[in-house]
């Protein structure tokens, strides 16, 4: 409901209705002084005036509200304090400015006189208001709180939305899908055994690629086999062109990282190292410890700098870039993405802390 209902038309409503509140109350009071003390018009007319002066009060105790409320709750405290004094000398004096100043009552001594006998029960009232309008002010700030935090929530689910898909875009790219089925739809006529063999190998990387994508953590071992699958579907496109290594200290396999963060790596030396080049080349995976860290490196002796079409980057590429993201949001910035192109390929790094699972 709050959703519905802009800040702007909350404040302005809440005020209105805050006036109206102290003008039925006024207007009881008056009505009852002019028809049993004061059957005069003058009461009625001073009784406006006041009631204009206490909405023009609350106004300036939301604004002095407003300054206190970003202040320590003992500061709030004082001010509102503070606050309630100044307001019934205020008012207290446009009481008096009305009912006796205008009738020639004009000394300070007066004044003086006319302030100490209302603060008995008189005071009450005057307080009264000051505490109704701060209260109303702080009821609104609470609705505005709930209603900004419903909408940061909603902010935050869009933004996690967008970012699955882009992810979900960058695991399974539509061109490697498209590939892998026509390849598929070759070898049925060639090679049925080799097709169904690409199939099974197919769904396994989908069902990896939705399954994990719910997942905050994967096992390094799980990550290496989706990338030997992916890998094995490449092979049967691109042949004796494409040759693939591991380089894996066992003692790794246990750790945990981000789910399909190493396929865009992969992919990138596969679509920018490897298919440029005419003889193909051998793309490697490096997983080893260095003291506190594990570091990781995928390089291949592909076109390097002298590729036609640009190396995806952690900064430019939609899958480098995701990876690196997760990476440095699981672990730190120390763990963001490096690469370097040279005469003799390209290669990608990055290292994550050591934690033995």
């Amino acid at each position: 409901m709050l959703k519905h209902i802009s800040i702007s038309t909350l404040w302005g409503k809440s005020f209105l209705i805050l006036c109206l509140w102290f003008t039925f109350i006024f207007g009881i009071g008056v009505t009852f002084q002019y028809l049993m003390f004061r059957p005069f018009p003058s009461t009625i007319i001073n009784g406006i005036l006041l009631n204009i002066s206490v909405c023009a009060m609350a106004w300036v105790a939301w604004q002095w509200s407003s300054l206190l409320f970003k202040r320590r709750i003992l500061i709030q405290i004082v001010g509102h304090l503070f606050g309630l004094i100044i307001s019934f000398i205020i008012l207290a004096s446009v009481s008096y400015f009305f009912e006796y100043y205008l009738d020639d009552f004009t000394s300070f001594e007066e004044w003086q006189e006319f302030l100490m006998e209302q603060l008995g029960v008189a005071s009450m009232q005057y307080n009264l208001q000051y505490v109704t309008a701060i209260t109303v002010y702080y009821i609104i700030r609470y609705i505005e709180t709930i209603k900004q935090n419903e909408q940061d929530k909603t902010d935050l689910a869009i933004a996690n939305n967008q970012m699955q898909m882009a992810l979900l875009k960058s695991q399974i790219n539509p061109h490697f899908l498209f590939n892998t089925l026509n390849s598929i739809s070759t070898l049925m006529g060639t090679d049925k055994i080799k097709a169904r063999k690409m199939m099974s190998m197919l769904s396994e990387v989908i069902r990896y690629a939705l399954d994990s994508n719910d997942q905050p953590s994967i096992s390094l071992a799980e990550e290496i086999s989706f990338i030997r699958n992916y890998i094995s579907i490449q092979q049967v496109r691109f042949g004796d062109r494409l040759i693939y290594t591991e380089d894996v200290e066992g003692e790794c396999l246990g750790i945990e990282l981000p789910p399909m963060v190493l396929q865009p790596l992969v992919e990138n030396s596969v679509k920018h190292g490897i298919s440029p080049k005419e003889d193909g080349g051998t793309i490697t995976l490096s997983i080893h410890k260095k003291e506190e860290v594990v570091y990781f490196e995928i390089k291949d002796d592909g076109v390097g700098i002298n590729n036609n079409s640009q190396y995806e980057t952690s900064s430019s590429g939609v899958g480098l870039k995701n990876s690196n993201e997760r990476l440095i949001n699981m672990f730190n910035y120390k763990s963001r993405i490096k690469t370097k192109a040279s005469e003799d390929g390209y290669s990608v790094n990055f290292e994550i802390p050591w934690k033995k699972q």
